[in-house]
């Protein structure tokens, strides 16, 4: 029941959305976007719009005529199937949305783990027990220089990206270097910094495992291997 409810506590948005995608609802003709209220009304429309879309709710598993329809029957109180049948079928559509959603997770994690096979037969790359690869980029200009325990705190300048090349955070591009305790961050790192001098520079390839596994974290998805460059700047 708690979806339905949902749906139907949101008639005053619907009627807005039903307008953005081409309705005949009243506020579709002669819309006038030069006053507050529509200009509100419209950019309402189209984050919801966006919002389906990108859910992938106006897709090929959804028969957006019928969507349209529903929208309209709830506007004008004619809906024409029961409370039990409009769960059934948001159930329905939730658990193909979830299978969806684990093919997916799926195929990030296998495509992982074709980058990483492939890229451990590129020159330089080492790859750990644990599967951590890593590809020395410079040497510190000190072969003296010490290195760091787990138990230490480290000084670093980094550069993370997802296989694809895609940026997700980096000390380098905010011109801030970061300190923080070795052992309080992804294994990937706690193992990886411990094999560095200070002024050494490495690239690392880091399994998901050894990242943020099944969960991901914040612009990260779920089974991502990534990739860092990582200066060490120092010891502290």
């Amino acid at each position: 029941m708690k979806s339905f409810v949902k749906v139907r506590v949101t008639k005053t948005i619907l009627i807005i959305l039903l307008s953005f995608l081409g309705g005949t609802s009243l506020f579709a003709q002669g819309l006038d976007l030069e006053n507050t209220e529509s200009r509100t009304g419209y950019s309402i429309g189209v984050n919801i719009g966006l919002n389906l879309a990108s859910q992938g709710i106006l897709g090929d598993d959804v028969d957006n005529a019928a969507l349209m329809q529903g929208i309209r029957d709830a506007i004008d109180d004619s809906i024409q199937m029961s409370d039990e049948e409009i769960i059934a079928a948001l159930e329905q559509y939730s658990v193909l949305m979830e299978q969806r959603a684990q093919e997916q997770l799926a195929g990030m994690a296998e495509e992982g783990e074709s980058f990483l096979n492939d890229n451990a037969m590129q020159p330089g790359v080492v790859t750990t027990s644990s599967g951590l690869q890593y590809l020395v980029l410079e040497n510190g200009s000190d072969a003296n220089a010490p290195m760091p325990l787990a138990t230490d705190e480290v000084e670093v300048h980094y550069h993370g990206t997802m296989i694809d090349g895609s940026v997700f955070d980096s000390s380098v591009d905010r011109g801030e270097p970061i300190s923080f305790p070795l052992n309080g961050v992804i294994p990937g790192w706690t193992e990886g910094l411990q094999l560095m001098k200070v002024g050494d520079k490495y690239r690392f390839f880091i399994p998901s495992e050894l990242a943020y596994g099944a969960q991901g974290a914040g612009p990260i998805p779920p089974y991502s291997a990534l990739i860092f460059d990582v200066e060490l700047l120092g010891i502290n």
